[in-house]
């Protein structure tokens, strides 16, 4: 009998499987981290090879555990969007780094070819900009400075980290989903085809590329993890999120926060405009049809505190946050503006550097501690103001991630947002959402709706901050921000 949807969430930092009974419950869950790699300043890769043994590994863990594949009904699969992989089609190797969403060694070429006037016609066909964060400009980058890439011929495979995966646990099958399809600057929105403009102005391969498939539905097959398994979901990660959050109605949002934050709205079956530097996106697609939504993209969000801990060493771990930010009454006029990637929407800086502002004697660990807490509500409010000014304004958050255990950053998300916030009793929404997809490609539920059983009871957050402290906060977000994006324009 099966009982069990394995899904691997492939992130940035570490590979998971969990296993999941129809029910929603997560029976269990194993993890392998995942190493960074910064050969030089703006610049993060990932050793392709290493995202495929760390995540067969906990797959075939969670296969164990489930008591053998015959227990296990499909496979769902999530990873980090945008980062891209180049693979020998015969040998089934790497053959260059995967350059990861947050690299940004392509910031020169993209301000040529937004001075050239592309953008407009890109962000027309995409939904998106002409951006490093994206897959296209990181293809054109590499096949420009490695000549293995070039060399390779008709061998050259290209794909997002999903497309790896399914490609490695096939033997060959060569396929990526909708969603992340969408991130890469090279598919068209409204046709969900890859467009012959866009492969040509970044000058990609086309027959390189995969086949564009629904996010649902029987996609694959594998047959290494003891016994043959079907893989009936995928999504990139934020998609995966949005329908775990079981934001399926339009004008529903969610925001995660793990290594970065990123706030997607459900926009229904037509795609979005934005005017204010928000991205159009495809939200799922079943059966052809495609759900649009609106998103904002913040590049830092729980990597500031892996930051503060590792690099700066004034945490042990993320857990000491919460009580450091409670230990003082405010942040003391300490701002941090996190731009240690540049900075996503609606600044959309490549350029931009982190700051820290308002520094004194009375300024202790702690104050550091909560500014950078802070700063998490803070960008959540430049992304709702940039949501309003397009018609899409939210009027509750459901809210996910790693960093959303904390409490205080929870409430404050409520206060400086202004509106409820909710938090799922479960709040790993990536696995969720890619789980429910798999419940729907192998027949556990009808729809998605159906199977948004699957999520779960959820804690509210309202405000309760009075509103001059509030609007003190905003003002001083607002200064410390000009420091960083004005001098960049």
């Amino acid at each position: 009998m099966s009982d069990y949807i394995l899904v691997i969430d492939a992130g940035t930092t570490s590979t998971r499987a969990m296993l999941f009974a129809r029910d929603g419950g997560c029976h269990a869950a194993t993890a392998a981290d995942i190493t960074q790699h910064y050969p030089r300043p703006g610049h993060v890769e990932h050793d392709a090879d290493e995202i495929w043994q760390r995540s067969l590994g906990v797959a075939r863990a969670m296969v164990e555990r489930a008591g053998g594949p015959d227990r296990i009904a499909a496979i769902g699969i999530a990873n980090q969007r945008e980062t891209i992989v180049f693979w020998d089609r015969d040998t089934g190797e790497p053959l260059a780094p995967a350059i990861v969403w947050q690299d940004r060694r392509t910031a020169a070429m993209c301000r040529t070819w937004r001075e050239a006037g592309e953008e407009p016609g890109v962000q027309a066909r995409t939904g998106l900009l002409l951006d490093p964060y994206f897959s296209g400009t990181k293809i054109a980058w590499a096949l420009e400075h490695w000549p293995q890439l070039r060399a390779a011929g008709e061998r050259l495979a290209i794909g997002t980290v999903e497309s790896w995966l399914v490609w490695k646990l096939t033997h060959g099958e060569h396929i990526t989903d909708a969603t992340n399809a969408s991130r890469t600057l090279l598919m068209a929105l409204g046709s969900g085809s890859w467009d012959d403009g866009l492969i040509d102005l970044f000058g990609v391969p086309r027959a390189a590329l995969p086949r564009i498939v629904d996010n649902a539905g029987q996609l694959a097959e594998t047959s290494l993890l003891g016994g043959l398994i079907a893989i009936c979901g995928m999504a990139g990660d934020q998609q995966a999120a949005t329908i775990g959050q079981a934001c399926l109605t339009p004008g529903q949002s969610k925001a995660t926060f793990g290594t970065g934050a990123f706030v997607l709205a459900n926009c229904g079956h037509t795609p979005p405009t934005s005017r204010h530097r928000l991205l159009a996106t495809v939200g799922w697609q079943l059966g052809g049809r495609r759900t649009y939504a609106l998103e904002g993209s913040v590049f830092v969000a729980g990597s500031l505190i892996q930051w503060l801990r590792d690099s700066l060493q004034i945490i042990a771990s993320a857990d000491e946050t919460e009580a450091l930010a409670r230990s003082v009454p405010d942040n003391g006029g300490v701002y941090l503006v996190p731009a240690l990637a540049g900075i996503g929407a609606p600044w959309w800086e490549p350029a931009a550097r982190a700051a820290i502002t308002g520094l004194s004697f009375a300024t202790g660990r702690a104050h550091l501690v909560r500014a950078a807490l802070e700063a998490m509500a803070h960008q959540s409010h430049d992304l709702k103001t940039a949501f309003a000014a397009d018609g899409a304004d939210w009027a509750t958050l459901r809210i996910d991630g790693g960093m959303v255990a904390n409490d205080w950053m929870a409430q404050d998300l409520a206060d400086m947002l202004g509106l409820p916030v909710e938090r799922p009793g479960f709040t790993e929404t990536t696995a969720l959402g890619a789980a429910m997809l798999a419940g729907v490609g192998c027949g556990w539920f009808a729809t998605l709706v159906e199977a948004a059983a699957m999520r779960g009871r959820v804690e509210t957050f309202t405000p309760a901050l009075d509103e001059d402290v509030r609007q003190a906060r905003l003002d001083g977000w607002r200064i410390a921000m000009r420091q960083v994006i004005e001098p960049r324009r």
